[in-house]
């Protein structure tokens, strides 16, 4: 009878610290509060901070942030075969000192939306147009210290053009099927984070019978006014 009173006693105890702690978490900030931050650099393409900060966990350190309007990348879909193909690029990065397998991908603009920018970047280096647009993955591309989220768009019924690379852009395009893509990212020849995700997400969807273009997300935009807004 005692061991039965002395465990409805802990059980209380317990019940009451776990709503303490439940209450404490809700009513605990979410976000760090910036103390001061001052600018080190600021160049064309992101800018750095040092911020002395307090952390909702209550730690008050200095945090060097890299910061960047945000990017987009696009996942190129060809369906006119039994197995889908993905567009992709090969292209030398001085940061990875190598050439790398890459989906299109580039930045978003100042005041340009996420999905115009998409478009944008799809035409311009490969010269493929979309008719059907879906956002399917958002994410942070290095949250330890930088700030750039990057949106996945998967782009079908695709239409082939002319691309309009800029001045600095040697790149390579590529149609690979979707089961080569997969060995390519197991096998460490695929090594970019953003392509690794996209293409793991398009080999979950195939394998699970999931359609593509799903009712309600995808948007829709016929290949002339496509064509047009893009060069206006």
């Amino acid at each position: 009878m005692r061991d039965a009173v002395l465990y409805i006693v802990l059980m209380r105890k317990s019940v009451r610290s776990k709503s303490k702690s439940t209450e404490s978490t809700k009513s605990s900030p979410t976000k760090a509060r910036i103390i001061s931050s001052r600018t080190v650099y600021h160049g064309p393409v992101f800018w750095v901070t040092i911020d002395e900060v307090q952390e909702p966990g209550g730690v008050r350190a200095h945090r060097e942030v890299v910061h960047h309007s945000g990017s987009v990348v696009v996942l190129a879909v060809d369906e006119s075969r039994s197995a889908p193909r993905i567009v992709f690029e090969r292209q030398y990065r001085h940061a990875a000192t190598d050439y790398l397998w890459e989906l299109p991908a580039g930045r978003i603009d100042t005041g340009e939306k996420a999905l115009r920018a998409a478009q944008r970047e799809l035409l311009e280096e490969t010269g493929y147009t979309a008719d059907h647009w879906r956002l399917i993955l958002n994410f942070y591309a290095s949250p330890g210290f930088v700030a750039e989220t990057m949106q996945v768009y998967l782009a079908t019924g695709l239409h082939p053009g002319k691309a309009q690379p800029e001045a600095d852009e040697m790149i390579h395009k590529r149609l690979l099927p979707l089961p080569t893509a997969v060995r390519m990212v197991l096998g460490g020849t695929i090594r970019d984070a953003k392509t690794i995700s996209s293409v793991l997400w398009l080999d979950h969807q195939i394998a699970n019978h999931r359609p593509l273009d799903s009712p309600g997300r995808s948007v829709s935009t016929g290949q002339r006014r496509q064509k047009n807004s893009l060069k206006q």
